[in-house]
């Protein structure tokens, strides 16, 4: 029998487990997202339609640009955004990564600062994963969370008070949850993701002396921030809590949102906890929202670095924007993951680390990212000497002056499209594709942790250099017959590696279907997440269409 989720209005179509059904699809939590979905999806829609049209804009040539209608917000020098919120003072090193119970225990162990709990890039939301994630965060507010291996292992969380500060990441406005209907209507993901943690877990958080805080993702306007601080306030009023007590980070990783980083902050102002570089996003963003102009092809994902003109426009604008404002400039992530039984390219990886984090403290931010617990240590190191006071919001950066032209620049001195990058692209984004599909949205690849964006890089860039015929620096014109025999090479590699029964046991096959359609210039799905997800939506009982 489907699930009766008791509420009018509200139909659950995907199977529900027994500890989903009585720890988070409860009737009140249930009645909070219909409450949510009913206000706020019509504008979250509108939203999305405004994307399209700017779309078609900047294809026509009219390029981003500061938004002349809120030029007084950015020359206003008098406002702030909000103090930083308790457990969020000090957040030098944040480890990310997905939702499943022993990751969220290693990463709340891990010595970081704070812990971004993924719902969003890290995870395939499948329903599953979904709920279940929930039940982990709950356990982990409620400090009851513990895990028991296969292997009989047992994992706690540490008792010392150096547990990470939660922070949880909805989806983007852009995806939908459809084993959730709401008076027939499918339920966006965004507010299904809040709404549920929210909950189940606001009270208990300022309870522990902290809060619900929140990472924002993949926002191209400050009229998707203001629809966020909109659902902000309504929560706080639906449950009785103070207005000001949710905490949202904005991860700026669109090119369209780096022209509106202050607006960002000035809409949440009272809910704002600084900005973020999501840099492996934002590289995808000016990839897919330039893709149609040949003057910004980009050269192999490997040979765009935080020193390429654009990206180093975009890390100092931030600083000097979230500074000025007087809330957290938080750096990007570092994707290495430790190289087993090979010293050498382990020192190389973790040197890079080194490197990459001794840029951002340098440059002014306040924090920095990691995706594994061992890197937390050389992060902690390189912010602990440079910083050693909780954050540098001191350091204003008058200097910076950012043009559009600036954050437009996407010259590559000395970059190159080879046959490597080509066939790095296709083997990540066949890899990451794949793992999603099985309900894996975080994997490792080639010695990095892949997750959604950087499989987005990847995809795009072969998407732009199939449709403007880009050269190799062989000379070799790609074509999108050429990349799809790449494709058929790099599967016939995957399934040797596999060996017969595995490579059957697998989606590459499946994963293939969708990667083809998407290399030849032609056809380009906005997110390879809304482009999958139908693949991963069951529902109980019956597979079907919505």
């Amino acid at each position: 029998m489907p699930f009766d989720s008791k509420v009018p209005g509200v139909t659950i179509l995907g199977k529900v487990k027994p500890e989903h059904a009585s720890e988070i699809l409860t009737p009140e939590a249930l009645q909070f997202v219909a409450t949510l979905h009913r206000t706020f999806n019509p504008t979250r829609k509108a939203l999305l339609q405004k994307r399209v049209l700017r779309q078609q804009q900047i294809d026509q040539g009219i390029l981003p640009d500061f938004l002349p209608e809120t030029k007084a917000i950015r020359d206003d020098v008098s406002w702030r955004g909000a103090a930083p919120a308790p457990g969020l003072a000090d957040r030098r090193v944040e480890i990310t990564g997905p939702v499943d119970r022993k990751m969220v225990i290693n990463a709340l162990n891990s010595g970081a600062a704070t812990f971004m709990a993924d719902f969003e890039d890290s995870n395939s939301p499948t329903f599953d994963n979904n709920l279940s994630g929930f039940v982990n965060m709950k356990d982990a507010i409620h400090q009851r969370l513990s895990y028991t291996a296969p292997n009989g292992k047992q994992y706690n969380v540490r008792k010392d008070g150096k547990v990470a500060t939660l922070i949880v990441r909805p989806r983007g406005w852009h995806l939908e949850e459809k084993h959730v209907l709401i008076d027939g209507e499918v339920t966006s993901g965004s507010l299904f993701d809040f709404a549920l943690y929210f909950f189940h877990n606001a009270k208990k958080s300022v309870e522990i002396g902290i809060g619900p805080y929140f990472y924002l993702p993949k926002m191209e306007s400050h009229l998707e921030a203001r629809l966020w601080n909109d659902v902000f306030n309504l929560a706080q009023d639906y449950i009785g809590m103070p207005r000001g007590t949710i905490r949202g980070t904005c991860l700026i990783e669109t090119i369209m949102a780096a022209f509106e980083m202050e607006e960002f902050i000035y809409e949440l102002r009272e809910h704002s906890s600084g900005l973020n570089c999501g840099r492996w996003d934002y590289i995808f963003s000016v990839i897919k929202k330039l893709r149609q102009d040949p003057k910004y092809v980009l050269p192999d994902r490997s040979d765009v670095s935080m020193t390429t003109p654009f990206m180093d426009a975009y890390v100092r604008l931030l600083i000097k924007t979230c500074h000025k404002r007087g809330v957290h400039a938080m750096g990007g992530m570092a994707a290495q993951i430790p190289i087993k039984n090979n010293e050498a390219a382990n020192k190389a990886a973790m040197d890079k680390v080194y490197n990459d984090k001794l840029r951002e403290v340098k440059a002014g931010h306040d924090g920095t990212w990691v995706a594994h617990p061992e890197l937390v240590k050389i992060a902690l190191k390189v912010f602990n000497e440079h910083m050693p006071q909780p954050n540098q919001l001191h350091i204003r950066r008058d200097d910076v002056h950012v043009t559009a032209k600036d954050l437009l620049n996407t010259h590559v001195q000395g970059g190159k499209i080879t046959e490597v990058g080509i066939r790095a692209n296709v083997s990540v984004s066949l890899m990451y594709m794949e793992a999603w599909l099985r309900g894996a949205g975080c994997v490792p690849i080639h010695n990095l942790m892949e997750d959604a964006a950087t499989a987005e890089i990847s995809r795009s860039q072969l998407w732009q250099w199939a449709r403007h015929q880009a050269k190799t620096d062989k000379g070799v014109t790609i074509t999108p017959q050429y990349l799809l025999k790449v494709l058929d090479e790099e599967v016939d590699k995957l399934a040797k590696e596999m060996g017969e029964q595995r490579f059957k046991a697998s989606k590459i096959l499946q994963a293939k279907k969708h990667l083809s359609g998407q290399i030849t210039g032609k056809d380009y799905a906005d997110f390879l997440t809304t482009l999958l997800y139908e693949d991963i939506v069951v529902y109980d009982d019956v597979k079907a269409k919505i």
